[in-house]
């Protein structure tokens, strides 16, 4: 990680209109990545955040090609003010720190209206994204296949149910490397794929001017527009009531309509990707909270994981995964 003296200089460098200005970095903590941020106090008014990302994960190269691609499509992203590839710094529009999440006690009118400009700068994504990449440079991420849900899937396992309830692996081996899951990757690599954010949820979701803007995007590719509705909408971070989810769901489907997008087997392929998504969140909880040592996010698996259960008992045929997931409940909690 670069250092706070090393990171001034380097603004400084970047802006000459900033030599001779006091400068004090705030660190920013949030997510789980490899990236560390900071705010960047220009005098008394003014701000800009600074970004620094490690090698550990590639798709960090691609934050600003996405975010100048995302701008493009017009949807609302921090701009970009300046990119050092060499040292790996990004200097961003400074949005404040008021996300989706620092909005779940508002009353449902409001967050309602929020949650729907949300979808709204999505579906231009998932609607319009793939259509753009003629001629665009933009480098992307492997696409949702059935290798990439057979990794999620795999993921559950190896970090939530064995690396942090510790259930034995006789209870589940079979169950992980079945059947079941396999046709469940099978049909969902099987459908026609759009461009969809990856990591759709309430903390990367910023809340600026009355507008939502999308941050974390580096994670960009081909898949299915149901995941990020998963994402959003069984959130662990800010739990939406059923009737909730429900009605966002139905708005978003009506837009889908609206645009002349086919839409069978919308509410099968919907909590299909909604199991997928909780797998991957459960393992990825399990992973920072265990391996990465930061264990805030072991708070996140109860919720987590009574909306898996959910999910799954909506599904035709995953008993076996209700019960496993029932042995695991009691513990959670």
């Amino acid at each position: 990680m670069i250092s706070t003296d090393a990171l001034l200089d380097a603004t400084r460098g970047r802006f000459p209109d900033l030599a001779d200005e006091k400068l004090q970095l705030v660190p920013i903590e949030k997510g789980g990545s490899d990236r560390w941020f900071y705010r960047i106090r220009i005098g008394t008014d003014r701000m800009r955040i600074v970004m620094h990302y490690g090698r550990e994960r590639a798709e960090n190269h691609l934050y600003v090609h996405a975010a100048q691609f995302l701008a493009g499509l017009g949807i609302r992203v921090p701009q970009i003010l300046a990119h050092d590839d060499f040292e790996r710094l990004v200097w961003m529009q400074d949005l404040g720190d008021r996300d989706l999440w620092s909005h779940r006690e508002d009353p449902w009118p409001d967050r309602r209206s929020l949650y729907v400009e949300a979808l709204r700068q999505v579906f231009v994504l998932h609607s319009r994204g793939h259509l753009e990449l003629n001629g665009d440079r933009l480098a992307l991420n492997p696409p949702f296949d059935e290798e990439l849900y057979r990794w999620e899937q795999h993921y559950f396992f190896q970090h939530c149910v064995d690396g942090h309830f510790g259930l034995p692996v006789g209870e589940w081996e079979a169950l992980r490397d079945g059947a079941l899951l396999r046709l469940i990757r099978e049909r969902l690599a099987s459908l026609p794929r759009t461009l969809v954010h990856r990591d759709f949820q309430s903390q990367n979701l910023i809340v600026a001017g009355g507008h939502v803007h999308l941050i974390d995007f580096q994670g960009i590719r081909f898949g299915l527009p149901h995941y990020d509705l998963a994402s959003l909408l069984y959130d662990p971070y800010t739990r939406l009531a059923p009737d909730e989810q429900v009605w966002l769901l139905a708005t978003y489907q009506e837009g889908w309509r609206a645009a002349g997008l086919p839409d069978n087997d919308f509410l099968e392929v919907f909590h299909l990707c909604a199991l997928q998504r909780l797998m991957q969140a459960l393992g990825a909880y399990g992973f920072l909270g265990h391996v990465k040592d930061r264990p805030w996010f072991l708070a996140h698996i109860p919720p987590a994981l009574a909306s898996l259960r959910t999910v799954a008992a909506r599904i035709e045929g995953l008993g076996s995964i209700c019960d496993l997931l029932d042995k695991l409940r009691p513990h959670s909690l």
